[in-house]
């Protein structure tokens, strides 16, 4: 619990340089090369997050890891007031029980704003979840999803070739 306390105020610290030392200090695993921006908020324990190499992380972004574990791959971008949850309540439970699991974000993944993206949750490689999304079932490699639920709409085209890290986004 100090931990969630510790690195959501942590996360508001107006010097990236500084800010970047906590943050990768407190995940399991943070890899090189990534942009995190201000405002990123966890809900339990921030060790349960990994990240992998040359994401970009932007902001107003809530890790959930209370359920499970978060794992992000390489060539991640995560748009501003994205949502992660590893734990939801089970509505067919008669308690309102809690049920998690974990969600895996593999490379170069895109998720655009304002995207929410349930427990127990896989995105493929190279996939594309559009704006106010909601994730509610695995997404396959290299698909294009859109609408609450999510739906594949479309096939990404892209080689994948590119390579974050070689800039920072117009805010920090």
């Amino acid at each position: 619990m100090f931990g969630m306390y510790v690195s959501t105020i942590l996360m508001y610290v107006p010097f990236y340089n500084i800010r970047w030392i906590f943050i990768k200090f407190l995940t399991k695993k943070m890899g090189s090369g990534n942009f995190v921006a201000m405002g990123i908020k966890y809900l339990g324990s921030p060790f349960r997050l990994t990240i992998g190499n040359n994401c970009v992380i932007n902001k107003g972004i809530s890790f959930d890891v209370r359920g499970g574990e978060i794992k992000i791959g390489n060539y991640v971008d995560l748009a501003q007031e994205t949502n992660i949850w590893t734990l939801e309540h089970d509505p067919h439970d008669d308690f309102h029980s809690g049920r998690g699991g974990d969600v895996i974000i593999e490379d170069y993944a895109w998720i655009a704003s304002r995207v929410t993206i349930l427990p127990n949750i896989t995105i493929g490689r190279g996939a594309v979840v559009a704006c106010n999304s909601v994730v509610t079932k695995d997404v396959p490699p290299m698909a294009i999803v859109a609408g609450i639920p999510a739906k594949v709409i479309g096939t990404r085209k892209s080689k994948l070739l590119y390579k974050f890290g070689q800039y920072k986004p117009w805010f920090t």
